[in-house]
């Protein structure tokens, strides 16, 4: 049977260039038999792609998983810091940052233009911010995507299949971002394409399209209304609060491989994948230009030809981007960074809160501040679909533990966490007494829901109607989705701690599960994955009770962004002919 690619359920009308994602192309596709089905064939013709990390900086001399089984303004700026400000391009892992060194005002508001912007989420339910630290930092999580879109003359030069053009594009590549609040550590967590999620209720800023709750893989997400339905559901399944997003294509990866002079990837063995072109030797090449593109495609050529290898791929590259961009030696010629500061800004979307080249360069200033050595790439753990075999779900325990460790801004490589200046102050303090429960205001809110299963319903009600038999009488249920792995007992200042302490006590958490945080205003519960089910919180729960888990899985195959001795392993796959 021929299997040929296909974009799944979502209708795939047209979208207006001025709507910002139509424009964009990242190709990853899908498979499909020649009745419409879903094709099992684990070498079925696919050119796919990933989010490769195009990035610039502007010159003050301008004027102006398919998933298969085997699936200032100042002109006169000192050269020194103009060089400086040249030196830093991208934002570490696979996105745009964008810098004006003394550039002309016209210019600035010219790069500004070209950058397309839309709204960060589209869901009614938001998740709440993470709290502050004792220096008032918060982590930042950003979600970066690319779309498999061919509506623009260069990308379906780039990526073929133009007789998709004209259609809705869908987010083939997903990576979130987690910066950490001390900006000491990173983690990157890649996602396969093809894993089945709900996709929330979400309403095209565009349009005014209600596109209602459904179950789906996850880039299709992209078609209800654009890159922030992805984000609401990247959320709901995450339960992670993300602060912006970043949409790229084919022209930036391009660019961004040329101005740094070339990315260096190994391979074990020769490879030749048929479908994305990728010819390479054995050993260490410096790929770039267009070469660059075909290894952020290939999959069919890497391990087991499904989404995985290509993921992994996608690690090593971005992981020796980082290190080149780090050196910085190559990044000092003005008319190569004017041509990629073009390029660059015509091939990013961005929520609209990082909507100027101001913003990405300042957001760049503080990704660049982690140093190689702690930043950790990693895939989202997963198990095969029980429903669909050619598509993946997130695997239980191990995919929530991943994102607990992000959601608790935690470290993913098991290094210990930087301990926060004053911390051990605040934990000292003594709480003041606790007001009678009945004066207590309490918020319940129900977090059970994990990557692969849904919210138990009524929870929060039920744990609510537990407090007042316990004489908490203004214990109340709160619907503000808050997915978390831990039960906790949050309170917003020093004197309801107390109060806290006693909601705890009086469930049966233990003393860890209470901290402090701005984002609530009164003694909130929250009820964790951990506790889905009965009204006292049971004695083996993970969690609070145990402690976070202090490293990734191993099932999220983490690779660490100082790795120089990382090497593709090709396809060996009887007569796919991967090896030349």
């Amino acid at each position: 049977m021929e299997h040929r690619r296909t974009r799944g359920a979502a209708t795939r009308s047209g979208v207006p260039a001025q709507n910002g994602p139509s424009e964009l192309g990242w190709d990853d596709s899908l498979y499909r038999s020649d009745d419409g089905g879903a094709g099992a064939d684990p070498y079925a013709d696919d050119a796919s792609r990933t989010s490769g990390p195009p990035s610039a900086e502007t010159s003050r001399q301008a004027a102006g998983s398919g998933h298969r089984r085997g699936g200032s303004r100042s002109r006169k700026a000192p050269r020194s810091r103009r060089r400086r400000a040249l030196r830093w391009i991208g934002i570490g892992t696979a996105a745009a940052v964008l810098g004006t060194a003394g550039a002309g005002w016209a210019y600035y508001e010219h790069l500004n233009a070209n950058i397309k912007k839309d709204e960060l989420n589209l869901s009614d339910a938001k998740l709440s911010k993470p709290q502050a630290n004792a220096e008032g930092q918060t982590p930042l999580n950003i979600l970066l995507m690319g779309s498999d879109s061919r509506n623009s003359d260069e990308n379906v030069k780039l990526g073929g299949a133009a007789d998709t053009r004209g259609e809705k594009p869908r987010a083939d590549v997903q990576m979130l971002l987690h910066l950490s609040a001390d900006r000491t550590n990173m983690t990157v967590i890649s996602i396969p394409r093809d894993t089945r999620v709900a996709i929330p209720k979400c309403t095209d800023p565009h349009d005014g399209t209600v596109y209602q709750k459904s179950e789906d893989i996850i880039n299709a997400s992209l078609t209800h209304g654009g890159p922030g339905c992805t984000v609401a559901t990247w959320e709901e399944m995450t339960g992670i609060s993300i602060d912006h997003f970043m949409m790229v294509d084919f022209a930036g990866v391009v660019k961004m491989a040329d101005a740094i002079g070339g990315v260096p990837v190994c391979v074990d063995k020769n490879i030749y994948d048929k479908q994305s072109g990728l010819k390479l030797k054995a050993g260490t090449t410096t790929i770039k230009d267009e070469q660059a593109l075909q290894w952020l495609r290939t999959r069919h050529g890497f391990e087991d030809g499904t989404d995985l290898g290509r993921t992994h791929a996608q690690h090593m590259y971005m992981n020796s981007m980082i290190r080149e961009l780090k050196k910085g030696a190559k990044l000092t010629d003005p008319g190569q960074l004017t041509g990629l500061a073009e390029a660059a800004t015509k091939s990013v979307t961005v929520d609209t809160g990082l909507g100027t080249v101001k913003k990405l360069y300042d957001l760049g200033n503080e990704l660049k501040k982690v140093p190689a050595n702690r930043i950790t790439m990693t895939t989202m753990p997963w198990d095969w679909d029980p429903k669909n075999k050619a598509h993946v779900i997130p695997k239980p325990g191990d995919a929530d533990k991943l994102f607990a460790l992000v959601r608790a801004d935690n470290p993913v490589d098991g290094k210990a966490k930087a301990p926060t200046p004053g911390a051990a102050t605040a934990t000292a303090s003594p709480a003041d007494p606790a007001a009678p429960k009945g004066e207590i205001d309490v918020s319940v809110r129900n977090g059970t829901a994990t990557a692969s299963q849904a919210a138990v319903s009524g929870r929060a009600k039920t744990i609510a109607g537990r407090l007042g038999t316990l004489g908490f009488t203004r214990a109340a249920p709160d619907t503000t989705p808050q997915p978390q792995t831990d039960t906790t007992v949050s309170y917003p200042s020093a004197t309801l701690k107390g109060d806290a302490q006693a909601v705890a006590k009086a469930l049966g958490l233990p003393d860890s599960a209470v901290r402090s945080s701005k984002s609530v205003t009164k003694v909130t519960v929250v009820i964790g994955s951990d506790w889905r089910s009965g009204t006292t919180y049971p004695k083996t729960a993970g969690g609070s009770g145990s402690g976070a888990p202090d490293k990734a899985p191993s099932t999220s195959s983490a690779l660490n962004g100082a790795d120089t001795s990382a090497c593709m392993k090709v396809n060996t796959y009887p007569g796919a002919h991967y090896v030349w």
